[in-house]
């Protein structure tokens, strides 16, 4: 074949391969402008009746009246989240595949059970936070964070701490405290419905919990909160002072937020991140949470994503002092 007649098959080629390139992004800002004109799918990477579940379900509620179109809840559980966050990465960019997120795109990824991390997300808004707690049995001689961490201190390793599970978030909420004050205690992995009964069976001697898990508990007089591990107080227990407050430098808040496939267009980022604005701030939304133990708590899509690489580091710094980053 002619050399210039190669080199103009070839040039013709790369032509339309941009061209192609150039009408897909056009399509996609055109689609944009419209959206959107179909239901939209939000995953959530726990099964249906978890706490993850019944929030999404309301959030997804009043994004639906927000955007004119049904946005329906999937649960895709599985591998601590992998399973659900590896299926929105893998959707088309266009807004209509969101995944309920949460600090677990940390943990997952450092924990090798999916190949990518929190980067591979368009972060779209913050919706919640949730704040874990430090509890006891009531009768235990610890009445503040500190009278236990001195105890922790006397006797290395002796003190059990439970927590939801192995990498789990409230795992690495007490590995990073404990790190942080310089305690060596016995982290203890349980299922989340066994923490509390384990700690009122006198199996060990504390937990780091959601509040949810603790209220009905501490209400009862069987169990009392010596400290809210998070950036404020817990409504539920608004007479405990958080660990800032008791002098010590540690928060670690659990939020919940939607996230998109990256690539995703700014406009459909700001109608997503208008109608869950609306939706959180919403007073039927706070009363859910007031109801349901979460703190309605938004942020629009640049602070959320400033937010989620900050607690990256975190994540990574709690998890490399457990033992569970995974191997390279």
């Amino acid at each position: 074949m002619n050399l210039f007649k190669l080199f103009d098959l070839q040039n013709t080629g790369f032509k339309r391969l941009v061209l192609g390139a150039a009408l897909s992004v056009s399509a996609l800002g055109a689609a944009a402008q419209d959206f959107p004109v179909k239901p939209i799918e939000l995953n959530v990477l726990f099964p249906a009746g978890s706490s993850a579940d019944v929030v999404a379900r309301v959030l997804a509620e009043g994004m639906s009246k927000q955007l004119g179109q049904p946005v329906t809840v999937m649960n895709r559980p599985g591998a601590g989240g992998a399973i659900g966050y590896r299926h929105v990465q893998s959707q088309r960019p266009d807004g209509y595949s969101l995944v309920f997120n949460s600090n677990s795109v940390s943990t997952v990824f450092y924990s090798g059970q999916m190949p990518f991390n929190y980067t591979a997300f368009d972060p779209v808004a913050k919706v919640t936070s949730e704040l874990p707690v430090l509890a006891v049995r009531s009768d235990a001689p610890w009445n503040n964070l500190k009278e236990m961490i001195d105890a922790v201190r006397a006797k290395p390793g002796a003190i059990r701490v439970g927590n939801s599970g192995s990498g789990s978030f409230t795992h690495i909420s007490a590995v990073g405290f404990f790190t942080e004050v310089g305690g060596d205690v016995t982290h203890v992995p349980f299922g989340a419905a066994q923490v509390v009964t384990s700690l009122l069976g006198n199996h060990i001697e504390a937990v780091v919990q959601a509040p949810g898990a603790l209220t009905a508990h501490v209400r009862a007089g069987t169990l009392k909160v010596l400290g809210v591990l998070a950036s404020t107080r817990e409504p539920a227990f608004p007479n405990v002072p958080t660990a800032a407050e008791q002098g010590i430098r540690y928060q670690s808040d659990m939020w919940r937020g939607i996230a998109a496939p990256k690539g995703t267009p700014r406009p459909v980022i700001l109608k997503l991140e208008a109608a869950l604005r609306n939706t959180v701030n919403s007073p039927e939304f706070r009363a859910q949470g007031e109801k349901l133990g979460f703190l309605a708590s938004f942020a629009p899509a640049d602070d959320f994503g400033r937010l989620i690489a900050e607690d990256d580091r975190q994540v990574e710094r709690a998890m490399s002092k457990a033992g569970l980053l995974a191997k390279k």
